[in-house]
This record gives C-alpha cells, structure tokens and sequence, in this order.
C-alpha cells in the first residue's frame, strides 16, 4: 500500500514540474516580445537620427558651395524655393550647383528631400533649408505636414 502512495505523489509531482515549464515559457516569450519592440523602436529612431544627419551634411554642403561662389550667391542667382527648380538665369556655376545639391542629394538621400536658399542681397546673409517628409517613422499626426522636418542654417558668406 505505501508503494501505491509514493507512486501517486510522484505522478502529482511531475505535473506541478510542467506546470511550472510552460510558466516559465510563458514569461520567457512575453519576455522576447518586449525586446522585439525595442528592437524596432531603436531601428526607427537610429534611421531619424540618419536622415537628420544627412540634412545637417546637405545644408553645410549647399554653404560650402555658395562660398565657392560669393559674388553669383549674393547677387542671389543661387536663390531657391521649396519645391521649385532654378530658371537657369543665374550663373552657370550656380545653375550648376544648385541643380546637382537638389536632384543628387537632397532628393536622393532624403524621403520628399527638398531645399531652399535664400541669399539676403543687403547683407552677407545667407540660408539655407532642407526639408523632408518623416513620416514614415509612425507619427500618429492627423494631417501630413506635422510629420514634414526641416533643418536650417544661416550663415555669413
């Protein structure tokens, strides 16, 4: 009769131990869940922290460039706006430049990528912007332009 009883305790056992197993597997995969989301959330924020440094790049780059050409800048023959592409009245140097800055770079390293310059005639000032759509990294804004980032310089020539 004891042999009977060690036995059914030793089945009761053994059920509390895979119990306790798929407990663990339990915790063990809500676990893994959560690294998996901050795996994603670091990816989304790595690739913002990317694009931003490009812009930073482009618009010191576009400085760099009107330097090169004080004299055709500060007539404001490098003038862009948003969006818009030069008439080709300005400078071959400069037509040349902004064109390549625009289609080459801002527009390929950035999603939406567009740029603006704008050389002040009166003084030595000039700006210099890219703007680019971040959408794309899950903002919850009603309408497009809260997701639409822009970084400026300005800078003496």
């Amino acid at each position: 009769m004891r042999n009977n009883i060690t036995c059914h305790k030793k089945y009761y056992l053994d059920g509390f131990t895979l119990l306790e197993v798929m407990v663990s597997l339990l915790v063990l995969s809500v676990g893994l869940l959560g690294l998996a989301a901050l795996q994603a959330t670091t990816l989304k924020a790595n690739h913002g922290a990317y694009q931003r440094t490009q812009a930073i790049f482009l618009t010191y780059d576009m400085m760099d460039r009107l330097r090169a050409n004080r004299t055709a800048a500060l007539a404001g023959e490098c003038d862009i706006d948003m969006g818009d592409t030069l008439s080709g009245s300005g400078s071959a140097m400069c037509d040349a430049d902004v064109t390549d800055w625009q289609d080459n770079f801002v527009g390929l390293y950035l999603p939406s990528g567009q740029g603006l310059i704008d050389c002040s005639t009166t003084a030595t000032v000039c700006v210099v912007t890219v703007q680019w759509d971040e959408g794309r990294q899950g903002g919850t804004a009603a309408d497009a332009s809260a997701t639409t980032i822009q970084f400026t310089i300005t800078a003496n020539l």
